[in-house]
């Protein structure tokens, strides 16, 4: 349940997957687990599916309270500090946006806490049963983990709030006419401060792209007679401007999305190690004091300055792997696909072998996406994100060369201008048609496989039956969707790894080749428009809920447009018109790992 201006309503948040009851038996598992939780104070709907059974459970006000006051949830208050949550003085504490008095993050941390402390306290080993099956609850074990060892809990995921889910629909995803205006405070209420602050980037970046789409369209489009050699240099230069300008107001949104949602955004271990439990970068007295502690401090920061050097040499080396093993694995595959396509005279040929060589090369950097992830696990990183950051870097330098490669070609051997322009049109148009297939398609096809797959089964037991058999439950047809998860590295990323990669991609390649297609921009913008709806639906139709993340910013995202703006001001380009040609003298890019 959730207090909304005074009032209560029932909100199931959380599913738990269990088989059906076969055998009435004494001491049955599943009836002691539902016993538990309403003894924890939780509401719990039981309801029956084709071939399982689902808890929905949802937790009172009072019960989410008194779980924020056990985990020590610091929270604002209307004096201006954070202080620990307690339930007797709530209405001290700020409500979020939506009225409620925990955000979605928090919510999730207090049912995670409360199911998974469910502990036997009985001081003796208590017998479970299952369809025949007996297994022990020890004394202080938790009976969730217990279930899940056992396999009898199968899943537990997140829900739908069908009546937000609803008006998000309406006022998000299918209302066409905001174009990129966004209910960002719903979102964020809805999905946490992750997908908040990816979709306020999405909606700000595509209002910011208007400009260079219009001057992009004034440059491809009108003839300025004897002023013509000065629209491209104009171009290039308010481009840069615009870019510089995007990325600095962007960090100020950010700040004031963060202030409004109530987020504190604290110092990270990158802007200084930990020492008994303090930043060295915070500490306000000099380094001639730090030298006086003591030798076992010394020790202690010597034995950690070893462990740091060790960890940053860890990371190197991998960086290096994987430099490596896109130069004599990837490059000569781009290399040759770039040397057919120039050889090629038909444009169908050429629309259907990138549509191919897009295909391949999906599997490619998943296979190298796979290889990051391993070695990955054998770096020295402080926390999943630090790991998450590092699978990003690596993985963006395997679609970096596969995207740019191809190109770079055209314009250093070939240097034919218009072969060019139409190798950019045919990128940004097969790659939109491609990640909205995917973005669309692919989770309602997995859906739609899983339900057939159900009913099939349901058929195959039940015998001989001639009638539909339908999935009437809200809970059942949440189970059979697929989650919102990375294509690289499930176990560190969801899905906006996939989305911010096809956003940073877009970037690179507009801001790079901007001279060579001014209306690459006009595209861009199309695209962003159109991705802000079909994400959108896909997270509220064909998806679960996403699991919640603590995350302040887009995270390493950020340094990679930073990156693509740094290549596209340091890539020199010499430009002179002759008979609608341009020649490019020298190109410089950055890329980072």
């Amino acid at each position: 349940m959730n207090g909304s201006n005074g009032e209560e309503r029932v909100v199931h948040e959380v599913a738990m997957v269990v088989p059906k009851r076969v055998l009435e038996e004494e001491g049955n598992c599943v009836e002691v687990l539902v016993t538990e939780l309403k003894k924890r104070g939780m509401v719990v709907d039981r309801v029956v599916g084709l071939a399982d059974e689902f808890l929905k459970v949802a937790a009172p006000l009072e019960t989410l309270g008194n779980a924020a006051a056990e985990l020590h949830i610091r929270k604002p208050t209307r004096l201006g500090i954070d202080l620990p949550f307690e339930m007797q003085g709530s209405e001290a504490f700020f409500r979020q946006p939506d009225g409620l008095l925990f955000s979605w993050f928090e919510r999730f941390r207090c049912y995670q806490h409360l199911l998974y402390g469910i502990v036997n306290c009985g001081g003796y080993d208590v017998t479970l049963k299952l369809d025949g099956r007996e297994f022990c609850w020890a004394a202080g074990e938790s009976l969730v983990r217990r279930l899940e060892s056992e396999g009898v809990i199968k899943q537990m995921f997140p829900l739908h709030d069908e009546f937000k889910r609803k008006e998000l629909l309406q006022t998000w995803a299918l209302n066409w006419w905001n174009f990129t205006n966004q209910p960002t405070d719903q979102i964020y209420s809805y999905f946490g401060a992750k997908i908040g602050v990816y979709f306020s980037f999405l909606g700000m970046y595509t209002q910011w792209l208007i400009f260079p789409a219009l001057l992009g369209f004034i440059v491809q489009m009108v003839n300025f007679g004897s002023l013509q050699f000065l629209a491209l240099p104009s171009f290039f230069v308010s481009t840069i401007l615009w870019a510089a300008l995007f990325l600095q107001f962007w960090k100020r949104k950010n700040a004031a999305l963060l202030a409004r949602w109530q987020i504190n955004c604290l110092v990270g271990p990158s802007q200084g190690y930990r020492f008994l439990g303090m930043e060295w970068s915070s500490l306000p007295f000099p380094k001639e004091l730090i030298k006086n502690i003591g030798d076992e401090r010394s020790k202690e920061k010597a034995a950690y300055q070893r462990y740091e050097w060790f960890a940053y040499r860890k990371r190197f080396r991998n960086d290096v792997l994987v430099i490596m093993s896109i130069i004599c694995l990837q490059l000569p595959f781009e290399l040759a696909y770039a040397h057919i396509y120039e050889i090629i005279t038909s444009d169908v040929v050429k629309y259907i072998l990138t549509a191919i060589y897009l295909l391949v090369i999906q599997y490619l950097t998943r296979l190298g996406g796979k290889v990051s992830v391993k070695l990955i696990n054998r770096e020295i990183n402080e926390s999943v994100e630090y790991r998450a950051n590092s699978l990003i870097y690596k993985v963006f330098g395997l679609y970096f060369m596969q995207t740019y490669i191809g190109i770079f070609y055209h314009v250093l051997l070939h240097r034919n201008f218009m072969t060019l322009r139409q190798v950019l049109i045919q990128r940004l148009i097969i790659s939109q048609v491609f990640w909205t297939l995917m973005d669309g398609s692919l989770p309602y096809l997995k859906y739609s496989y899983r339900k057939y797959k159900a009913r099939t089964k349901k058929k195959r037991e039940g015998g001989s039956s001639t009638g539909k058999i339908q999935i009437a439950s809200r809970v059942e047809k949440e189970y059979f969707k697929p989650t919102y998860s990375a294509s690289i590295g499930v176990e560190l990323e969801d899905g906006l790894f996939d989305d911010s990669l096809e956003l940073a991609l877009q970037f690179g390649m507009i801001m790079m080749f901007a001279c060579a297609f001014p209306l690459a921009f006009a595209l861009a913008a199309v695209s962003n428009i159109m991705e802000i709806r079909t994400n959108a639906l896909k997270l509220l139709v064909t998806l679960r809920r996403p699991l919640p993340r603590a995350a302040a910013t887009i995270g390493a995202w950020l340094n990679i447009w930073q990156h693509s703006w740094y290549a596209y001001m340091t890539k020199k380009a010499n430009g002179r018109s002759n008979q609608g040609s341009l020649q490019f003298s020298s190109w410089n890019m950055y890329s980072c790992f």
